[in-house]
C-alpha cells in the first residue's frame, strides 16, 4: 500500500515537474522596451533581443528542420541574412506572427539562378493554435517549415516590444 501510494507520488511529479518546466515564466522583456534589432544565432536556436544596442532579451527557439541556408520553397530551411520586419499577423494559424522581409532580392536572384522558387512568408511565431499547452517542450526538435517558433508566452512579449521595420540578421 505504501509503495503504490509512493509510485502514485512519484508520477504525480513528474508530470506536474514536465507541466512546470513547459510553463513557468522566464525574465520578461521590461515594459516599456521597444527593441531596435533582432539577431538569430542558428546553430545555437536563439534569438537574441536588442534595445537601445544592448541585449535585453535571449530567447531559445526551433527553426526550420533542415539547418543549411533557404534556397527553395519548401526545403524546411530557415534563411540566413540580414531581413526586416514588415508586418505582423494576429490571426496566424500559430500564437500571433512577425513576418521577416525574406525573400530579399539576394535570395531572389540565387533561387531563379537556380531554376527555384525562393519561397516566402518566412515569421518569428508561436506554436500551432491550440498547442499552447506544450510550451517550452517544442524545442525538443526543430519543427517549424523555415520559420523561428517560441512559446506563446515568448511571442506575446515580442508582439509589445518588436515593432515593424526593425532588422533581424539571420547567422550561421
Amino acid at each position: 500500500m505504501v509503495v503504490k501510494r509512493g509510485i502514485r507520488l512519484c508520477g504525480l511529479a513528474a508530470v506536474l515537474g514536465v507541466f512546470g518546466y513547459a510553463h513557468v515564466p522566464t525574465l520578461v522583456i521590461p515594459e516599456g522596451v521597444t527593441a531596435d534589432s533582432l539577431v538569430v544565432h542558428k546553430h545555437d536556436r536563439t534569438l537574441l533581443v536588442y534595445a537601445e544596442g544592448m541585449l535585453v532579451k535571449t530567447l531559445p527557439g526551433s527553426l526550420g528542420f533542415e539547418i543549411n541556408n533557404k534556397q527553395k520553397e519548401g526545403d524546411g530551411r530557415t534563411p540566413e541574412g540580414r531581413y526586416r520586419i514588415v508586418g505582423r499577423n494576429p490571426q496566424s494559424g500559430y500564437h500571433r506572427a512577425l513576418r521577416i522581409s525574406y525573400p530579399s532580392a539576394d535570395d531572389q536572384r540565387v533561387a531563379q539562378a537556380h531554376g527555384q522558387n525562393p519561397g516566402g512568408d518566412m515569421m518569428i511565431h508561436g506554436l500551432r493554435n491550440g498547442f499552447g499547452w506544450i510550451g517550452r517542450w517544442h524545442r525538443v526538435a526543430d519543427w517549424p517549415a523555415g520559420c523561428m517558433a517560441v512559446t506563446n508566452r515568448e511571442i506575446k512579449e515580442l508582439w509589445q516590444a518588436v515593432p515593424d521595420g526593425i532588422p533581424v540578421i539571420i547567422k550561421t
